[in-house]
């Protein structure tokens, strides 16, 4: 029996930077929310001196139990879905800040292509240019609408960087400049210019120096200890909801914030929500918060499967293509690197941060010629240096035994003598591709697992024999000793594959037949209702997806505050 507690204006569910972002905004408006955090509390104490790659890289303390919830995959509807026992694709975080207090920090805008690329692609290049499997679809705004929400996003966070001419046009610069660049990054610069590419420094969450932002936040510079892929940074120069828009929120005195609160269903009346339950992890108790309006801003898969698990919204028929809840699935394509193996020179590679890195933005979305190939959109070419921490980073060449005294020597060798050009290509979506409920497992509380249908398309197969050519042209300019190109992309593997990045399956647009929510994020089926996060993306671009997580969630807020502002109806 759920316990009944009074009713509030806002509950949110997932108190990372969505949810993080929100708070501030509404609490900062006179707003009271309360904000459910199915893990515990965490600050900057919690890391110091935390370099502790057992502890976080392998046994995962930061992210979600596998145990108690996890995903089942197949690659298409013909195989039994199983359920991933163990992290390599993706790593869920768990507890106040969420993924953004273990993320590294990388920080793009997507590209004016990207929010109008089903209108854009068809008007260069036709309307076959992909086949009719290909669900391509626009976002329902531009970059001139949402180019703001970027610029107060990168204030907030502090984002350091440097303009780039061949992206959108900036209403400000970044508010610190780049990080540093390195020896490596100075050879990468020195090849591609040759090539007449663009080189630039990685947008980066990790502070390049001290910064105040507008709410008044002081942190201080990064120091480069390479601990920050699965850790929370002790000094606070990483950008985390933890060190940035919950103490705003906290301030406000308007923010009732409860942790070990999992929520497991969205009450509704079959046209509004009504409330949430959620159970306390540590004693079991299941409490009804009603509320004026839901707010979800959990993980990807964990917004789809609270809302299929709570009948909201429309369901995916990838036979009919009708329903939107679990449509549009993407991750992203990181096959296409070359590395490079040096026998009598080194690097001090176990120095670096998570957002360390020189990148050319000439193969990214329709910045080159698609008419002779056979996909769209591209990739990122980068050279990064987060710090090669020590158990599970042992680059050697292939044919390396993978233990014994051949893997010892070789890794010994090749510890500071490896760099790789690396591709981060973008993601497209298609039919086959989507997110429903698995009818087999189930969670910790008798809640069916999501259960995800995917593999990589013949789109991304094209791209990765595409970027592999570059990046190998590029590794040959800056010279080596010995090279190794990953040139095919194989089948999708969830517990192999490593890029982190999932997007879509309650995508936004301006049509209610083909997407889930609005340019404010909010749903057609549900107006009470706002999904925010990377699961409102129709396609995944080749860029990290944090800086536009941030940028929306800025554009819901003003969204939600209206919305209450007015008592209820569809925003435009």
């Amino acid at each position: 029996m759920s316990t009944k507690l009074p009713k509030v204006p806002a509950v949110i569910v997932g108190m990372g930077w969505a949810g993080g972002i929100i708070a501030a905004e509404l609490t900062k408006a006179g707003i009271p929310v309360v904000g459910l955090e199915r893990g515990k509390e965490r600050t900057t104490n919690d890391y110091l001196m935390g370099h502790d790659e057992l502890r976080f890289q392998h046994r995962t303390e930061l992210m979600q139990d596998l145990s108690k919830e996890t995903i089942t995959h197949r690659n298409n509807p013909n195989m039994r879905a199983l359920p991933m026992r163990s992290y390599g694709t993706f790593i869920v975080g768990d507890g106040v800040g969420g993924a953004g207090s273990h993320w590294n920090g990388q920080t793009y805008r997507f590209l004016p292509y990207d929010f109008e690329i089903k209108t854009l692609t068809e008007e260069k290049y036709g309307a076959n240019k992909l086949g009719p499997e290909y669900t391509l679809q626009d976002w329902g705004m531009t970059y001139d609408e949402i180019e703001p929400y970027y610029d107060t996003f990168e204030k907030m966070a502090g984002i350091s960087g440097e303009t780039v001419e061949m992206y959108g046009h900036r209403s400000n610069p970044y508010p610190t400049g780049p990080m540093v660049k390195t020896p490596t990054f100075e050879l990468f610069e020195e090849a591609t210019k040759k090539f007449g590419y663009h080189p630039y420094m990685i947008p980066s969450g990790n502070l390049s120096e001290n910064y105040t932002n507008p709410d008044g936040i002081a942190r201080g510079a990064c120091q480069y200890c390479a601990y920050c892929e699965n850790f929370g940074c002790e000094y606070g120069a990483k950008a985390d909801p933890v060190v940035t828009v919950i103490p705003v929120a906290k301030e406000t005195g308007n923010l009732d914030l409860r942790t070990h609160s999992n929520v497991t269903q969205i009450l509704n009346d079959g046209t509004k929500a009504t409330g949430v339950v959620y159970v306390n992890t540590i004693t079991g108790e299941e409490f009804e918060q009603p509320a004026d309006v839901v707010i979800v801003t959990s993980y990807v898969f964990n917004n789809v499967r609270l809302l299929l698990n709570s009948n909201i919204g429309t369901p995916y028929n990838p036979e009919t293509g009708e329903g939107s809840i679990g449509k549009n699935y993407c991750y992203q394509v990181s096959a296409g690197a070359t590395t490079l193996f040096y026998d009598d020179k080194s690097f001090n590679n176990y120095a670096g941060a998570g957002a360390l890195g020189i990148e050319i933005p000439d193969f990214a979305g329709d910045n080159f010629d698609h008419s002779d190939v056979n996909f769209i959109h591209g990739s990122g070419i980068r050279m990064t240096q987060y710090g090669n921490r020590p158990i599970a980073i042992n680059h050697t060449p292939s044919g390396t035994p993978s233990w014994g005294a051949e893997f010892k020597k070789q890794s010994i060798k090749y510890a500071n003598s490896t760099l790789q050009v690396k591709s981060q290509g973008a993601s497209i979506p298609h039919k086959d591709n989507y997110l429903d409920l698995d009818p087999e497992y189930k969670d910790a509380y008798g809640m069916p697992l999501l259960r995800m249908t995917y593999d990589y398309t013949e789109q991304d197969k094209e791209l990765v024999k595409y970027m592999a050519k570059v990046t190998r042209k590029i590794a040959e300019e800056i010279g080596a000793d010995h090279y190794e190109t990953s040139e095919e992309q194989a089948p999708f593997n969830v517990n192999v594959d490593t890029n982190t990045h999932n997007t879509g399956g309650v995508i936004m647009g301006a049509d209610p037949e083909t997407s889930a929510v609005n340019s404010y994020l909010q749903m057609w089926e549900a107006e009470n209702v706002f999904v925010i996060g990377a699961s409102a993306f129709p396609h995944n671009s080749s860029f990290n997806p944090t800086g536009t997580i941030g940028a929306l969630s800025y554009r819901a807020s003003e969204g939600i505050i209206k919305y209450l502002e007015d008592g209820g109806g569809l925003l435009v």
